[in-house]
């Protein structure tokens, strides 16, 4: 009997590398959602992973996931308080990203960042706004 099957059986691993990130401040939060009702609630996020932020460009992996649609929020969390925060509620202060990269107008949705992975290992570059 030959062994087989599916290559993600033990799950996919997702490494995104984080560009632009200002400083060394706080930590850099990152977010994995895989339906549009729970994007951008981080409590409700599939994963997170936090690390401490550094200058330039980080990388950091979700590991173990079936093949799907993901998206990915990360911020960075200057003052550590574990929250993206926002002036008037909507704009906000803190370096934040997106996969796929969207431009943004008003909330980011699901659809916009939305990505497959569907292979062992899948790479995706999300860029920093302050």
């Amino acid at each position: 009997m030959l062994a087989g099957g599916n290559a993600l059986a033990d799950g996919g691993k997702l490494i995104v590398e984080l560009q632009n990130v200002r400083d060394s401040a706080g930590n850099i939060r990152a977010s994995l959602y895989s339906e549009p009702d729970s994007f951008r609630k981080e409590d409700k996020a599939l994963k997170i992973v936090s690390l401490p932020a550094r200058p330039g460009t980080l990388t950091l992996s979700f590991d173990g996931l079936a093949p799907g649609r993901y998206a990915v929020m990360v911020y960075h969390d200057a003052n550590d308080d574990q929250k993206l925060n926002l002036r008037l509620g909507m704009f906000p202060t803190e370096g934040y990203g997106l996969s796929n990269n969207p431009k943004v107008m008003g909330p980011p949705r699901f659809d916009d960042s939305a990505i497959e992975v569907n292979a062992p290992e899948s790479r995706i570059a999300i860029r920093l706004t302050y």
